[in-house]
């Protein structure tokens, strides 16, 4: 198995790159999303991969997250969800979208994904419902880098770049997970605790761990 891919940027394709990692090309297929943050023709990049294999076919995908990574295989799990399905999902939505949308039970927002339909996203939801707290507690993976000695060979260099600092969306990636294992440990199911951080943290994107806790308390606060 084939999990992760890093190297220089030969092709970019509408729906894939082409990556030379020491003189062999993969071809990886990427969402909408992903491609946007890759660097052009002759940069270096690093993607966590799922290899698909059917009897006539092997399809390589790639995710900049392991997070994204398991949503990705957990969609194609729901009956009428191929890996081009998914990726659209993840395109259209984000990792941390789908996330929300599951855990509040917005099948409207799926439907925003090229292909899926209200039927399709009903039973994404419904059948991910569940496990929508397990994918989201895996918070903020920093993305992977191009190994040491690839960034050196590519660029000539004496001194590999450092990884990069990690981005706002990572960080509040962090926080949700963060919040999300502090009401399950305060006894509330996953469910609903995915729930209340999914709404909190959509409510207010910038929140930090604290503030996305009380929010979600208030939430789930007895009303009346």
């Amino acid at each position: 198995m084939i999990g992760r891919i890093a190297g220089r940027i030969d092709w970019r394709g509408a729906d894939h790159v082409l990556i030379d990692v020491r003189g062999v090309g993969y071809v990886v297929h990427c969402s909408e999303r992903t491609l946007a943050a890759l660097p052009g023709v002759g940069g270096m990049a690093a993607l966590y991969t799922d290899l698909l294999v059917r009897e006539d076919l092997l399809q390589l995908f790639g995710f900049p997250t392991l997070a994204e990574k398991e949503w990705h295989r957990l969609l194609m799990s729901v009956q009428g969800v191929g890996a081009k399905a998914a990726l659209a999902i993840l395109g259209a939505l984000g990792p941390e979208g789908v996330s929300r949308a599951i855990a509040i039970g917005d099948w409207s927002a799926i439907t925003a994904a090229k292909g899926v339909g209200a039927k399709t996203a009903q039973r994404v939801v419904n059948e991910l419902k569940d496990k929508a707290p397990a994918v989201m507690a895996m918070g903020a993976a920093p993305p992977p880098v191009p190994d040491a000695g690839e960034v050196i060979e590519a660029a000539d260099a004496a001194v590999p770049a450092p990884a990069p600092a990690p981005t706002a969306a990572q960080a509040g990636r962090g926080a949700q997970a963060e919040a999300l294992s502090a009401l399950t440990n305060l006894g509330y199911g996953p469910g609903e605790a995915a729930g209340a951080v999914a709404q909190a943290a959509g409510d207010a994107p910038e929140a930090d761990t604290p503030a996305l806790i009380r929010a979600a308390l208030r939430l789930l606060a007895p009303k009346g």
